[in-house]
């Protein structure tokens, strides 16, 4: 068990310096998240200046930060895609060689799952959160209420962290059962999208009066 939590975390640390040498990526994300952060913001402004924002379940202020927040962090919660390199190692056959490895073959995977996705959105999550927080007031994202809640806060993101995790292994675990193709995985996909919409429609729910 200490063998395999040890190169687990070895692991980790590889990824996701392996995964901040694509600083072009993440700065072209970046850009992606405040374009979209923005235009969500606008778009909320405008449901609030001309909704029921008397009944909304959050204040314009606290809908904007909500908005950041989704920004920030989509790469790191988001489910969007399979990872492409166990994808190709499956489909390859090259999987073999991840099932000879002297460790827990779920642990080692979960690892580097949640590796890539640390590494791959870090640089965006920085970035975003400066725009954030130095676009004029009125667009930026909030300070949190109080210590408590900034601290719930980071347990409930780092609960959804494992969650999406656990989401992608499973995503693994159902594709390498499979001989016919991705179609299955894709659905799986989809319908995580679907009940994921609370991360784009709360703030304009609310708007118009209904609970968020």
């Amino acid at each position: 068990m200490r063998r395999t939590f040890r190169a687990c975390v070895a692991l980790f640390k590889i990824r996701v310096v392996e995964r901040l040498q694509y600083r072009a990526a993440a700065i072209a994300n970046s850009g992606i998240g405040i374009f979209w952060g923005l235009m969500q913001i606008v778009m909320v402004t405008v449901f609030y200046t001309y909704g029921n924002a008397e009944s909304a379940a959050l204040s314009l202020p606290q809908a904007i930060s909500y908005a950041w927040l989704v920004q920030i962090l989509l790469g790191l919660i988001g489910i969007h895609s399979m990872d492409s390199e166990l994808r190709e190692k499956i489909v390859s056959g090259d999987v073999a060689l991840e099932l000879c490895r002297p460790l827990d073959l779920y642990s080692h995977w979960f690892a580097r799952l949640g590796a890539s996705r640390v590494g791959g959105s870090l640089y965006r999550a920085i970035i975003t959160l400066a725009v954030a927080c130095l676009v004029p007031a009125a667009l930026s994202l909030s300070a949190p209420h109080s210590m408590l809640g900034f601290a719930m806060f980071l347990l409930s993101v780092c609960t959804a962290f494992l969650l999406a995790v656990a989401f992608s292994m499973l995503l693994v675990i159902i594709r390498m059962g499979l001989t016919w193709g991705d179609g299955p995985v894709w659905i799986l996909i989809i319908v995580a999208g679907l009940f994921a919409a609370g991360t784009h429609i709360p703030a304009i729910c609310g708007a118009y009066g209904y609970p968020a």
